[in-house]
This record gives structure tokens, sequence and C-alpha cells, in this order.
């Protein structure tokens, strides 16, 4: 804590010892005033503009320190001043005070709660940065939440300063009426208690819940304007119904039948979409033949003699086809069907708020699930034919290893691809605008990455080279690129466009209703993931911001309880915690911030590091490469933020997952039982680091003189 801060806590706490010491409490009982009244009125008489003063002086203090005493002065300001004045007067010592107090719990504490909590308390500051003014607005209503708690907790919230004053001061006024009224009735007043009567409180319960009220009728009439002109059917066929079958479809439809709504899954080509046919699936199943060929072209490394590997390429391919086909039972029709879901093949379109199109069926519904996921990017580079390119979605249907493979993109799938067939015997040219791969990662992870790529797997990197047009010269074909200036011409056999995905919003209904589209290209929802229709959600890769499997899934739950119980209640998406791997060799895991991000958010922290090129079981498996690097909040074992480069780092990352998701810091970590040796002891490891730069140095140095003396 700062010096200034130091001081002002201790003035702070000198104040509200004096008061309770010298029992200063006793001058503001209502016996105290009662029996001063007539002397206080006199003065009042021959000096109004100075007791006007005293008073708001005395108000503001003991507001600004939270003392006892505020609803004495507001009956006492009424009792002198009258209802006008002492409602002026009221009004603006108390909204003064509470600002003070606000201001000094923010100098105070603030800092410290956010840096401690920040990450728990995510949601909460999203919430009183949207709808903070309206929260306060409704507290200051309620006498029921003391008027000091408010002050000292808005204090330690992002709320802004003017906005604090202005709603606590419209907010109080109608309580401060009625306060100062009643002190115009001083002399029928036995109590304070009395001013608190069940009543009362009440009533003011009552008036606290009318904006949470209004904002309902709100919500309900803005919902009705804009379902206005679309017929509502008299009852309704489905729940819910579900557009597209991927992760986010399969997840929704799933959770609605297992609450037993009925719910319709319309799914125009195969269930299980992207990810099993083009993505996760089929990537991770060639990711992983191209890495038993790497680890069997080495098998001196492992203490055998070098031997030749013969395979054919067709064949990797019949096993891609084989991992596909035994998964495909997890997301098929059959499967859905047994568990409630009505499983419809074809193409759907919304056609209404309340009704979607399948064919010549029409199915109503009371609420609509966009699911309908996304598709690669071909950017249009002049020569390049999009149909003959290969992307992720036709890659897997090609029988033969393309001599010359030149890939656009160096993010997560390019970079995957890129090593997977580098490995299965492609010369492979990768090809990326941006000075480095995987630029979401921090630099070191990239160049990493990049070392390895050209020096281990003969990948040829080409690094800040923007991709101008293909030409065709003696039937061969040429990638033209710009680098530093220049021209730079690449010959290929094929080409794997792998730069990035566009979400599906065409075709289905989206442009007739009016659904916002997100300059991303994305649907537009809101923290509900609710379009401008209210009944009408998205989940998803359709939805973003995050194009992942495991994300899809996650928001498929929100998507799915809001719209069968959102009138009940509702629930805002969680986007705290995201984790995400490239299943490159090694593997490059995230979750929470890294230092490129804290950086550029300007959030302080502090990193620790442990390499793995130390771990025993690395050690054994000759995967001692990579690292694990934590990032933690200054002084605190807090965790902001991991990346894992290494073996398994996809699997590794989960205990920091977990820790992030559960508040759980370092040392719970470091005092977690890891197996030995297994390469989970990394993240142990780097627990023991982060304790070892923690150490408490003076203790330390006091338990050496300790054994010291023990020894004699």
């Amino acid at each position: 804590m700062s010096k200034s801060k130091i001081v002002v806590a201790c003035l702070l706490v000198i104040l509200v010892y004096a008061f309770f010491a010298l029992d200063l409490g006793q001058y503001f009982s209502l016996e105290f005033f009662k029996s001063k009244q007539v002397q206080i009125d006199a003065y009042y008489a021959a000096q109004p503009a100075m007791a006007a003063l005293i008073f708001c002086l005395i108000y503001i203090a003991v507001t600004a320190l939270s003392l006892p005493g505020a609803a004495l002065m507001t009956l006492a300001g009424g009792a002198v001043f009258g209802l006008m004045v002492g409602t002026v007067l009221v009004s603006v010592a108390s909204t003064l005070g509470a600002t003070l107090a606000f201001l000094v719990a923010r100098f105070l504490f603030r800092d410290a709660v956010q840096n401690r909590f920040g990450e728990s308390l995510a949601a909460f500051n999203d919430g009183i940065e949207k709808d903070g003014a309206f929260y306060l607005f409704t507290l200051r209503l309620v006498p029921a939440f003391p008027f000091f708690v408010i002050n000292l907790v808005m204090g330690l919230t992002r709320i802004r300063t003017l906005t604090f004053m202005l709603v606590s001061w419209v907010g109080m006024l109608a309580g401060t009426l009625v306060y100062v009224n009643a002190g115009t009735q001083i002399a029928q007043i036995d109590s304070l208690q009395g001013i608190l009567s069940p009543g009362l409180i009440a009533s003011f319960t009552l008036l606290g819940l009318f904006p949470l009220i209004a904002r309902k009728v709100l919500e309900f009439i803005r919902a009705q304007k804009v379902l206005k002109g679309w017929p509502k059917p008299n009852s309704y066929e489905r729940d819910v119904v579900v557009i597209g079958a991927g992760s986010a479809g399969l997840v929704s439809a799933y959770i609605a039948a297992t609450v037993r709504a009925k719910v319709s899954l319309v799914e125009k080509h195969r269930m299980g979409g992207d990810c099993l046919y083009t993505g996760c699936v089929p990537s991770k199943a060639i990711i992983r033949s191209a890495k038993v060929l790497h680890t069997l072209r080495r098998a001196e490394v492992y203490g055998f003699k070098p031997a030749g590997i013969e395979f054919e390429f067709s064949d990797v391919m019949d096993r891609v086809k084989r991992v596909i086909s035994k998964i495909q039972p997890h997301d098929s029709v059959e499967r859905y069907t047994a568990l409630g879901v009505d499983c419809i093949e074809g193409e759907a379109r919304i056609t209404s708020p309340y009704t979607v199109e399948i064919g010549e069926r029409t199915l109503t519904t009371r609420n609509i699930i966009i699911a309908a996921g996304a598709r690669p990017f071909i950017p249009p580079i002049p020569g390049l034919d999009p149909d003959a390119c290969l992307t992720s979605d036709s890659l897997w249907d090609i029988r033969e290893c393309p001599d010359r493979l030149v890939i656009l993109g160096g993010g997560p799938i390019g970079c995957e691809l890129a090593q997977a067939f580098a490995r299965l015997g492609s010369r492979v040219v990768q090809v990326e605008m941006l000075p480095r791969l995987l630029i979401r990662e921090d630099p070191e992870v990239s160049e990493f990455m990049a070392d390895r790529f050209r020096r281990d797997e003969g990948i040829d990197l080409r690094l800040s080279h923007k991709a101008l047009r293909v030409v065709v010269q003696d039937d061969q074909q040429i990638l033209v690129c710009e680098h530093q200036g220049n021209e730079v011409e690449i010959p290929y056999d094929q080409v794997l466009v792998a730069v990035g995905r566009r979400a599906n919003v065409e075709g289905y209904g989206l442009e007739e209703l009016g659904v916002s589209i997100t300059p991303q290209g994305t649907v537009a929802v809101n923290e509900y993931l609710q379009t401008r229709f209210p009944n009408i959600y998205a989940c998803g890769d359709v939805a973003g911001p995050y194009q992942f499997t495991h994300v899809a899934a996650h928001q498929a739950w929100f998507a799915s309880v809001n719209s069968l119980f959102g009138s009940l209640w509702r629930f805002k998406v969680d986007y705290r915690v995201i984790p995400w791997a490239t299943f490159t060799d090694p593997e490059v895991a995230r979750v929470g911030l890294n230092e490129t991000d804290a950086e550029a958010q300007g959030i302080e922290y502090e990193v620790t590091t442990y390499g793995i090129d130390d771990l025993d079981r690395a050690i054994a498996d000759e995967a001692d490469r990579g690292w694990v690097k934590v990032l933690t909040v200054p002084g605190k074992d807090r965790i902001l933020g991991a990346t894992i480069v290494g073996e398994h780092a996809g699997d590794l990352i989960s205990e920091y997952v977990s820790a992030m998701r559960h508040g759980l810091g370092m040392n719970k970590i470091l005092g977690t039982i890891h197996i030995y040796p297994t390469l989970a002891e990394a993240n142990k490891y780097a627990a023991g680091e982060w304790k070892r730069a923690h150490a408490p140095a003076r203790v330390l140095a006091w338990l050496e003189r300790y054994h010291g003396w023990r020894r004699g």
C-alpha cells in the first residue's frame, strides 16, 4: 500500500475511533435533538445560512465516514428547515457524503480487490459496465440495503464517479422526501424505529422493485415490437428447432431432449458436422499417422537400428476414413433419436420467428437455435480457382500425397497440416502474410515452432509473404507473393488454403427476417445468445467469437437452457476461462492471458517458467522440449493464464483450466500429488518455481539461525 493510502486510512481510523471514544453518538439520538430543538430553531432563525452550512457539513462528514446518524440528520433537516429546504439540503449533503465514501473506498481498496479477484469478478464488472446505473438506482430506492454499504461496495467497481453521483442523487430523492416529511412531524415521532415501520419498508421495497418490473415490461414491449407483424401460432409443434447438427447443434438438441422438451434437429448434410468429417477428427487422425511415421524414422533415437518404412498415402487416408466411421455412431441419427430428438434431414429455412420450413414441411416452434457452423474462407486471389484448391473441407478426398504443397496460412490449421504433410512426404512451403506463425501466441512460441519447422521438418517457411496472384507458366502453377517490396514466385502442385473460416449466415432465412450480422460476419447475439428476435438464438461458429468445438458445446448449453427457461431465469454466456490447443508436435496449449495479451490490456503480471527439458518423464520419452509458462498476479498465486509448449500440452493445460475456473492458485497446484514419472509433473514443478521465487527470505534467515542454535 502506498504512503498516501496509509495516511488516508490512518486518518479515517482516527476519526471513526474518536467518534466512538468520545461518545459523539449521543448527539445523534432523537431524544437529544428534541431536547435541543428550541435552541436549534432559534439559531436557524437568527443565522439561516450558517445553520444550513453547518448542517450540511455535519451530514457530509457522517455519511462520508459511514457513521450512524444519517437517519436522525434527515429527520432533523425536516424538523428545522421544513419540507422544501430540508429536502434540498439533505439531498445535496447525502449525495456529496456518499460520493466521498465511494471515492475513499475506490482509492484505498479497488485496485487490491480487482487485482485479487478480477477474474472472478469479470462477469460482475461486465454487468456493472452495462447496467451499473440501473442496479444502483434500484438499490437506492430500497432502504433495506444500508446506504453506507452501497457507497463502499460501488467504490470497488468500475462505475464512473459522475454516474454514481447523479444516480445516487435521483435514487435517494424519493426516500429523502419521505424522511424529511416525517421530520416535519417530529413531535409525533417517539423513536427512529418508528420511521422504519414494516409498512414503510414494504412500500420502499415495492418502490425498489419497480425498476426491475419496469425493465421486464420494457423487454416484453421490445420483444412484441420486434415480433409485431409475424402471426403467432395458437399452439406449437416444437419447443425448439435446432438448425445444424455440428457440435453446437448436437449439444443444444441433447440438452433440450434431456429436460423432456420436444426438439427437432435439422441437418442438410451429415450429423456430426465439420468436426467429425472435415475438422477435428480427420485432422487428428492424419496428425497421429504422420507422428508415428516420424517416430519410426527416428528409430535410432530409441535404441533401434534404422529401418526403411514403406507406406501408401491412400492407406493413411483410408485410416482417416476408418476413424471417422468409428466415431460416427456418437453423432448418429439413431443415437439422437433414441435420446428423444426428432432428427430431420433436409435444408431448413426460417420463414418467421415461429416457423421453420424443411422442404414441403413447416414446423411451428416456440424457439429456434441457429447452429449452422462455418466454412473455409478462400480469399479472392486472382487466378486462384476456389474449386481446384484444397481446403480443410476437400482435403480428405485426395488419394495421392502432393509432391509440392503450398499452404496458405500460419494459424493453427495451417501449422498442423503443414507438419503432417511434410512428414508424409510433401515438400511443403508455408506462406504467411504476418511476420510470424501462430500470431495469437507469444513471440517465443512462434519462434520455437518456426525453428522446429525449418530445422526438423524441412518446411520452407515464407513469413511476411503476401499472396498476390496465381499464374500458370509452362503447365506449372505458380503462386506470386510480395515480400519486402519484391515479387517472389513459388511453384506448386497443390495449394491448401487455411486462412480462417467464415460463418454460414446465408441461405436459410436470416436476410428476410432482418437478423443482424456483425462486422466479423457472424450472427449478432447478446450476452444470452439471443438475436434481435428474443426467441431466436445462435451458438457455435456461426455466432463466434471463438471458433472451437469445445466453445460451441459450451455456448450450446446457454442457448438451449435460455431458450427453454429464459422466461423464468436466464444465464449470460461465460467466456472467462477459454482454453485452446494447436496440435502440432510439440503441442501448444493456452488458457487465459499470455504476455502479449497482458501487455496489450495493461494488466500487471509476474511470469514463472519451467523448462520441460528438465522433466524426467519427458527425457525418458525423448520429448524433452518445450516449457510451461504461467502468469500470476504480482505477489499473489492467482493464475492469470498459462501457456504450455510440449508433448500432450492440450491435456496438461486442463489443470490450469480447472484451477482458474475454481479460483485455485499456484500453492494448490504445488500441494497436489502428481504421479511420478508423468508429464503432468511439469505443472507441479512450475508451481515450485513460483514458490521459490516467493520464498520468505526473512523467515528463512531466521530459520537458518534457529537451526544453527539447535546444532550448538
